[in-house]
């Protein structure tokens, strides 16, 4: 006879194999950028990779993930970040054509449930980081073109025209231009993604935007006073938003303790002469040195649960997903470990009380609809208006 521990982890699977996990937020194609350079046969997804990654396609099967956002960031301090931009989007089109038995690119809500319905997995793409247009409209339009369906506004560090959760205040939140930006995506189609940034940021895209927004990883402050997570104030504006925020594992944003000892051990990375972001490794070898003489705090699926029962309870349950942020972190929570965790997630969820309807809107509907209804809106905006071609000169002179 099964165990109550077993029977829920059950059910979790089988509610994934109607409503699968869409994830708003890998970064493996940077993963595979820093570790081969984009040899991917070096970094065979096909094949089990979890001495490497935290993402294979088995693990995603294993873990009912049914639509991936891939990340295609590019480090804010990193020259040519347009040019590395499309390098990541190069790398995501050629894994979705070395493995079309499993990944199916998407472009649309439709093709997202297109994809559902053949049993493989949706490959959708996001910018991380306005810096990746180079101030530039017709950039952003190059992206949408290329496939790229959110972008994050910012990443770690401010940009001309929009101000980071993690750096010094310069813009106030988002300058005229960067307004126009969030209207140029709206026009577009592409979400406007408010995770990185600042929450002026966020309340000034909410007062601009005529779409929904997603946060493709970001988790509730009020829960964990990290100034990545989301504030209340910011959740509760979700519902007559129609937005999505989709809660991260990261340990750093999800447990408090866990913030204290990452400040430690990024000053620690710094020291050592690597970025605090580094998980080559050899940066990997310094984190583990400084872990052998200072625990870390760990982090465990009950924690990722406490913050999505916040968010459910201010945003309610038709506006939060899941991003899970696998392979842009070196530390990932206790069950949780890779991307064929998200069952557990969903037990926890189910001993907690959460339906099935709960859930299948968690997993899957919540996402599905925002990306639909920012392309309905798109759509009317396209009908009234050209595309913009307002300079940062000219806005924010």
């Amino acid at each position: 006879m099964s165990s109550p521990e077993q029977a829920s982890l059950e059910r979790a699977r089988e509610l994934l194999a109607e409503f699968p996990v869409v994830d708003g937020h890998n970064d493996l194609p940077w993963a595979l950028r820093s570790q081969v350079r984009y040899d991917l046969d070096a970094r065979d997804i096909a094949t089990d990779q979890r001495a490497h990654l935290h993402t294979d396609l088995p693990r995603l099967r294993e873990g009912g993930v049914g639509a991936q956002y891939w990340s295609v960031y590019v480090r804010s301090d990193l020259p040519g970040a347009l040019t590395a931009t499309l390098e990541q989007i190069d790398c995501v089109r050629q894994l979705i054509a070395r493995h079309p038995e499993d990944l199916r690119g998407a472009l649309t809500a439709a093709d997202m449930e297109a994809a559902r319905a053949e049993g493989r997995i949706a490959s959708l793409m996001g910018a991380e980081g306005g810096h990746s247009i180079d101030n530039s409209l017709a950039a952003l339009r190059g992206l949408y073109a290329l496939g790229v369906r959110y972008m994050t506004l910012t990443h770690n560090d401010n940009i001309a025209w929009a101000d980071s959760a993690t750096d010094v205040p310069a813009v106030g939140g988002l300058s005229e231009f960067g307004r126009e930006v969030v209207r140029e995506m709206n026009r577009e189609g592409m979400l406007v993604d408010l995770s990185h940034v600042a929450a002026t940021t966020m309340r000034d895209a909410l007062d601009t935007t005529a779409a929904p927004v997603i946060f493709s990883h970001s988790s509730a402050r009020a829960v964990c006073d990290h100034p990545r997570n989301i504030p209340d104030d910011v959740l509760e504006r979700l519902p007559g938003n129609g937005g999505v925020a989709m809660v991260t594992f990261v340990p750093k944003f999800v447990l408090q303790a866990a913030v204290d000892w990452t400040a430690a051990a990024d000053g620690n990375m710094r020291a050592n002469g690597f970025h605090h972001l580094d998980t080559t490794p050899e940066a990997m070898k310094v984190h583990r040195a400084f872990e052998e003489t200072h625990p870390r705090p760990v982090a465990t699926v009950s924690t990722v649960a406490d913050h999505l029962d916040h968010m459910r309870e201010v945003a309610g349950v038709d506006h939060i997903g899941i991003g899970g942020d696998y392979d842009g972190t070196a530390f990932t929570p206790e069950g949780l470990n890779d991307v064929s965790g998200y069952p557990n997630l969903l037990a926890e969820l189910l001993d907690r009380g959460w339906s099935s309807t709960d859930l299948a809107k968690l997993t899957w509907q919540n996402a599905v609809r925002v990306l639909g209804a920012a392309e309905d809106v798109a759509r009317d905006l396209q009908a009234k208006r050209g595309p913009s071609n307002a300079t940062l000169g000219q806005l924010d002179c």
